[in-house]
């Protein structure tokens, strides 16, 4: 292989890795500027040799273009691996709030205060900044509250089929008393939207950026 063919293809694969979505051999062949023919023959040279040495990653043909993948034989510990440090980003409180809104979706903002017992606008918009959470609607009571839901990622991250694979809260719950008093802090929530932002504000949860020393979201 010429040192050309061999700056092609180590460019190519640089710009395979830092994709997150299939890319096109066109496009490929105009970033490297080489034919497309070319680019089209070491983007299979690369498919087959990465399947011939059984690498950790897969190079597939897919929806229109090239993209990277795990190699299937791995899926278990990249699961593993991926599902721990995704889990690790989120704080305590942005865990709880998680929780809440899992448990009894789609629920208010204030329905997520009113069990938490503390301001958690800055948690939510976290949450759904990081795709676990989402808007899933208005509620029906004055006011038209925007209602939370989880995600198609919070199910992928957390390795759940669907809401019904949600553990029994009373897993989470160290006696019978707790466990029927967040029963009843829920069951409290049903009838009506409970609004207790006013007080609330000397707690609510600290932003990381504004507190070098505070507990991320």
């Amino acid at each position: 292989m010429s040192r050309k063919d061999s700056d092609v293809m180590g460019a190519i694969e640089a710009l395979l890795f830092v994709s997150d979505e299939p890319v096109a051999t066109s496009r490929l062949a105009k970033i490297v500027e080489a034919p497309v023919a070319e680019v089209e023959s070491v983007l299979r040279e690369l498919a087959s040799e990465y399947a011939e040495e059984e690498r950790g990653f897969q190079l597939r043909e897919v929806a229109g273009g090239w993209r990277l993948y795990t190699h299937p034989a791995y899926h278990s510990q990249v699961e593993e691996y991926v599902l721990s440090w995704d889990t690790r980003r989120l704080s305590q409180a942005a865990l709880e709030a998680l929780a809440v809104i899992a448990y009894h979706q789609p629920v208010t903002r204030q329905g997520v205060n009113a069990i938490r017992g503390v301001n958690s606008e800055a948690v939510i918009s976290s949450l759904i900044e990081k795709g676990f959470v989402r808007e899933a609607g208005r509620d029906r009571n004055p006011g038209s509250a925007i209602l939370y839901g989880t995600t198609r990622t919070f199910l992928e991250r957390f390795g759940l089929k669907d809401l019904s694979e949600l553990p029994p809260i009373e897993e989470f719950a160290p006696d019978p008393d707790t466990e029927l008093a967040i029963r009843e802090r829920l069951n409290a929530l049903e009838g009506s939207v409970l609004d207790i932002d006013e007080g609330l504000d000397a707690e609510e949860d600290v932003d990381p950026e504004d507190d070098d020393g505070a507990e991320e979201e």
